[in-house]
């Protein structure tokens, strides 16, 4: 189904653990080339660059703090030297970043979470543009960004997480402006919008308040890394979305509608 994804050069950042990992794990079935990344170079991340490659990807870790527009830029020159250009990039990095109510918000506290969601995808896509576009004008098909939405940016998220919730509902909208800007390019943007996920984003919950998420969530749990990762591999394709652009695809169990 997504065999035109074989060869393609996908970097993916925020991606040694959780939906990131689940995605680049996606990707490396498909036969992709894949660009790895984080802030810092994790535990175990030999054995995670190993299993990669058994899946059948050529793959790279490339150690970055992309909160910082400079690293941005450092980033993609060093993705495109080692694989000679980019056809996908997905904007996954992010987080909470902390919470704070309203009252305790702070111009630091401000800046630390819009650079972690906001800042981060921004200067990502500026400086891949050039390479996305050279890769779509070689191929005659379609390259993509696809960034990492949330449930939040749509309902506002939770006490204390207002920030966070903001950066992605920016972050939604901003890949509209996006669309109109760079369609003459043959670049398509994409978001995948998950909801209640099962990674380390909720570990710091009780057991009583996730089983009071999942009693909110029709489908009655958390959803899984490896059920979001697919909808990656949709928008990336070609033959499979090569007419869709400007959307959100929400992935939550169905939690809210869109």
């Amino acid at each position: 189904m997504f065999s035109d994804l074989n060869n393609k050069r996908v970097l993916i950042t925020g991606s040694t653990a959780g939906m990131g990992l689940a995605t680049a794990q996606a990707f490396a079935k498909q036969g992709a080339k894949i660009g790895i990344n984080s802030h810092v170079a994790t535990p175990g991340l030999e054995q995670t660059l190993g299993s990669l490659r058994q899946l059948g990807a050529e793959v790279e870790f490339f150690q970055a703090d992309i909160t910082k527009s400079a690293e941005c830029s450092s980033l993609i020159e060093a993705f495109v030297a080692r694989f000679g250009g980019l056809d996908v990039l997905i904007n996954n990095a992010g987080g909470l970043g902390g919470r704070a109510n309203l009252e305790a918000i702070d111009d630091e506290f401000y800046q630390h979470v819009m650079d972690l969601n906001a800042r981060s995808a921004l200067m990502m896509t500026k400086y891949a543009i050039p390479h996305l576009r050279a890769s779509a004008k070689k191929s005659g098909e379609t390259s993509c960004v696809i960034s990492t939405g949330s449930i939040a940016g749509r309902e506002g998220g939770g006490v204390g997480a207002g920030i966070y919730a903001a950066s992605k509902a920016w972050l939604h909208d901003i890949h509209r402006n996006w669309v109109k800007e760079f369609t003459g390019d043959r670049i398509r943007f994409n978001i995948v919008s998950p909801g209640t996920i099962d990674t380390a984003f909720h570990d710091g919950k009780s057991d009583e308040l996730r089983a009071k998420i999942a009693a909110s969530i029709p489908m009655g749990r958390f959803g899984y890394a490896e059920e979001v990762a697919p909808t990656f591999l949709f928008f990336a394709s070609h033959a499979c979305s090569g007419y869709i652009t400007g959307q959100i695809l929400d992935v939550n169990g169905g939690q809210i509608a869109p």
